[in-house]
């Protein structure tokens, strides 16, 4: 079976199961106890690629992390203890200070053209 077969089997028992990737919450909740020890969670599908863990640290640092699908998102969040946002709103924004450089950062080789 390909890689890809594999990997496609593995998002869809992650989904199914709702389970978390051990190297994915390790991450979140490294960046938790970096940035202040709490933070919140903004679940932002971004197509094929998956879903796009954005977080929002108490200090206002921003970061993220990509898993398969939604019911992955959300096993992370939970696995890590990380309350998740309905969305952008007002408060979560206005909490948010990203670093000098980040917005170039996050637009990769489209900053550099």
């Amino acid at each position: 079976m390909s890689e890809q077969g594999v990997a496609e089997r593995t998002s869809a028992a992650a989904a199914e199961s709702g389970s978390a990737p051990r190297k994915v919450v390790a991450s979140v909740k490294e960046f938790v106890s970096a940035h202040g020890g709490s933070a919140r969670a903004v679940l932002q599908p971004i197509g094929r690629a998956g879903v796009r863990i954005t977080l929002v640290g108490s200090d206002g640092v921003l970061g993220d992390e990509v898993v398969a699908d939604l019911p992955t998102a959300r096993a992370v969040a939970a696995a890590a203890g990380v309350d998740v946002a309905d969305g952008w709103d007002r408060e979560l924004i206005s909490s948010a200070t990203p670093a000098p450089g980040h917005a170039r950062k996050m637009a990769g080789w489209v900053a550099n053209s």
